[in-house]
């Protein structure tokens, strides 16, 4: 893999680790082993669907080190923002709706569109249909709307 493609996919791999494990050391040692196991298993390598492969592992590894200890509540990391500021109160809100889905939407809703990774490589990862996929997300989505709507922001 070219260098910069490994540091993008280090990049999306460790926000995703982080934001299921919400400790950054954690993150950064799943993210490492993920790479590590990886390249142990060159069958993985030169089959097109390397981003699907390390995405997998680290969804394992993560609920691995999720079973062990479980993670404190997502802290939230305020950087130099104003609480009056509208887009700042709107991101805080979807923030709580986001903490307050189930385990699993939000794992879909950051797979997708956090970590950029297409419907197609989410179904790969989970070990589902592209059409059960794309229908979940789109369910929750529209819950998060809903939701989202009735804290009076759109």
């Amino acid at each position: 893999m070219d260098e910069h493609v490994v540091k993008a996919l280090y990049e999306k791999l460790f926000q995703y680790c982080y934001s299921r494990l919400s400790d950054r050391h954690t993150a950064e040692d799943v993210t490492q082993e993920t790479f590590l196991r990886f390249l142990e298993h060159p069958e993985y390598r030169g089959t097109g669907k390397e981003q699907q492969y390390l995405f997998t592992i680290a969804r394992n590894l993560c609920i691995d080190e999720y079973r062990k200890t479980p993670p404190e509540e997502l802290t939230e990391e305020v950087v130099d923002e104003s609480a009056d500021d509208p887009s700042y109160a709107d991101r805080m809100t979807l923030r709580a709706i986001l903490d307050d889905l189930p385990e699993e939407e939000r794992e879909l809703v950051v797979l997708r569109y956090v970590s950029g990774l297409s419907v197609r490589e989410i179904a790969g990862i989970c070990g589902a249909s592209w059409f059960t996929v794309n229908r979940r997300i789109k369910k929750i989505l529209s819950k998060m709307r809903e939701e989202f709507g009735r804290e009076g922001l759109t």
